[in-house]
């Protein structure tokens, strides 16, 4: 008798970035995996934290949780966070949503 139900097992080939900046607030390293899974949205990986979050073009423009999911210091980084991911993370549409 197994302790746990399986969910979901699926293997894939993802694409994986890896983006280091600087800014006037800090450094920055984040790995940006990029797939299928999650109605398409990537996995962000802060390097430095090891904190990570499934975030999306739309995502990116809530400072309040960019400032709390990262454990940034002031809401200046998580501007300027938030004016990376907006040109380097996609939109989600509801014609990918609707695909899973």
């Amino acid at each position: 008798m197994s302790l746990y139900e399986r969910l979901y097992d699926e293997s894939e080939k993802a694409k994986v970035r890896f983006v280091g900046f600087i800014s006037e607030n800090g450094r920055y390293d984040f790995g940006i995996v990029y797939t299928q899974m999650f109605f398409g949205k990537p996995l962000v990986i802060c390097m430095q934290t090891g904190r990570s979050s499934l975030l999306c073009l739309e995502d990116a423009e809530n400072l309040e949780y960019l400032q709390k999911i990262f454990n940034l210091r002031s809401r200046e980084e998580a501007e300027e966070i938030a004016l990376f991911f907006k040109n380097n993370l996609p939109a989600i549409t509801m014609e990918i949503e609707s695909e899973h």
